[in-house]
């Protein structure tokens, strides 16, 4: 494979994930020769990019911003443009000016395969994946083409406490040190003094909230029932809120006990698993409580903080969930799985077509070598092993999506031509 370099090569970066990533990436497609470029919306995203020469605050409003964008664009001659999350208004605006103009979009997300992985891809990613427009027939085809073996989950890269530290730290330079920026409006629906109490709560909190999910769960496996697992999401998640038919989760929940309570045998009981970020902003504790009373099923109905999953999946005869990450784990395990959104693994030969009240009734099994050959084909391209908080995950991270970034083919077709980099195969989780 030909040395990989960018010269006439010039990214753009626009906001990424909490924490140093996006800074250590463009340092790295510097030395390539690119020049690289960075836009601020506030004193958050200043804050993380170290290299003040090619920082471009943009302190203008939402309305104006697509009209600037395009005059940056011409001006210092764009290539590519780099973001996380393809929904927000200013990143959605962005990437369909760029492929008007031809640019490259790089796309990068927590992972299909999270937590050992993270994603990348070209154009979009969750509802507006290739992955969404391709069959298992197609991956299957491609991996035709390869005769390695998946590669192995890696060593945990130790991201929770590294995510929630830089989102706290994040939201307290927009709090505090964000006078530069007067029009910056956030993303979601809560103040950035919000944003900030949420972050810095759910720190303090931790020791508290693992000693009662170690009660909850406890309680549900030394129970001796039957149950279903409902995978949470997080309300303010753009998978749930631009890919999904609920306007809010407490909907989700409503429908969720209903089906449960019209079709699941009456020894049965439903787990709720919050997502491990969950904030409860939405009052999903509550409702969980409020729908459970409503339909008479509250002494089969559970709810437990975030946390590991594989606990509570062990034992779950089925899953459901909106259109959450999580259930990759749920699909490795052979469980029977329902899911309402829009999601790139949402595949007739592992994910159950049938109405929710039959599905809990009688669940029918995913066909489980779809789903590996499915499985293999995410890991062999758009599934990169590290993560962007922890500095062992971003290291691992780094080793491998520049050389992809400098592909004139996303990882989908580099893939299927062979000019794609053979994978790490990593050492299994002990």
């Amino acid at each position: 494979m030909p040395h990989k370099t960018g010269e006439q090569r010039v990214f753009l970066f626009l906001q990424g994930p909490h924490g140093p990533f996006f800074s250590r990436l463009g340092r790295m497609l510097r030395r390539t020769g690119a020049q690289v470029w960075r836009v601020g919306f506030n004193a958050g995203d200043r804050a993380f990019w170290f290299h003040p020469r090619s920082y471009l605050p943009y302190r203008g409003t939402q309305d104006d911003w697509r009209g600037w964008f395009c005059d940056l664009l011409t001006e210092k001659g764009v290539t590519d443009i780099v973001l996380y999350g393809d929904v927000r208004r200013i990143h959605a605006e962005a990437v369909t000016e760029a492929k008007l103009r031809g640019l490259t979009v790089h796309v990068f997300e927590e992972g299909y395969m999270r937590p050992y992985w993270v994603t990348y891809e070209r154009g979009g990613s969750n509802g507006n994946s290739r992955l969404m427009q391709m069959s298992v027939s197609d991956m299957q085809q491609a991996l035709a083409l390869s005769d390695m073996e998946a590669p192995l989950p890696p060593a945990h890269w130790g991201d929770m406490r590294h995510h929630v530290f830089y989102g706290a730290l994040y939201h307290w330079f927009v709090m505090f040190r964000n006078g530069d920026y007067r029009n910056f409006r956030p993303h979601r629906s809560l103040t950035v003094v919000q944003e900030f109490s949420l972050y810095l709560k759910r720190l303090l909190l931790m020791p508290v909230s693992a000693i009662d999910r170690l009660i909850a769960t406890t309680r549900i496996r030394m129970g001796g029932f039957p149950y279903h697992l409902c995978l949470m999401q997080l309300e303010h998640d753009s998978s749930f809120q631009q890919h999904s038919p609920f306007k809010t989760m407490p909907d989700f929940v409503d429908l969720v006990v209903s089906g449960f309570k019209e079709g699941a045998p009456g020894h049965h009981h439903l787990v709720f698993k919050a997502h491990p970020l969950e904030d409860d902003r939405a009052g999903i504790r509550r409702a969980i409580r409020r729908a459970a009373q409503n339909h008479e099923v509250a002494e089969r109905v559970h709810y437990v903080r975030g946390g590991k999953l594989a606990q509570l999946l062990n034992d779950a005869r089925t899953a459901v969930t909106v259109n959450s990450t999580a259930a990759q784990q749920v699909l490795w395990r052979g469980i029977p799985l329902k899911v309402f959104g829009d999601a790139v693994y949402a595949k007739p030969e592992f994910v159950s077509t049938k109405p929710l009240a039959e599905f809990f009734a009688a669940p029918g099994r995913p066909d489980n070598k779809a789903y590996k050959d499915y499985r293999r084909y995410l890991l062999e391209t758009s599934q990169l092993s590290g993560g962007f908080y922890s500095a062992r995950g971003r290291r691992q991270l780094l080793r491998q999506v520049v050389d992809m970034m400098l592909l004139p083919e996303d990882p989908y077709d580099s893939f299927a031509s062979g000019t794609a980099a053979p994978r790490q195969q990593l050492r299994a989780v002990e």
